[in-house]
């Protein structure tokens, strides 16, 4: 598969492990201690997981952008 189809795809999955994050946070007062540490603490691992693998897919633009000549 193309790094640009993987990136297309890969990016909405991203924004939706970080808005999980986001809302988790939110509503703690309001769901159960082990909803919330299954949603936040398995959501953070997914989402460095999907973090690294996007910077993986970006390193040729990290380079250029950051690691100049």
């Amino acid at each position: 598969m193309k790094r640009n189809t993987v990136l297309k795809i890969l990016n909405p999955i991203l924004v939706l492990f970080f808005i999980n994050q986001a809302l988790t946070v939110i509503f703690r007062d309001n769901i159960s201690f082990e909803t919330f540490g299954f949603f936040h603490k398995t959501g953070g691992a997914i989402l460095l997981c999907l973090i690294a693998a996007h910077i993986i897919l970006n390193f040729n633009w990290v380079k250029a952008n950051y690691f100049g000549k």
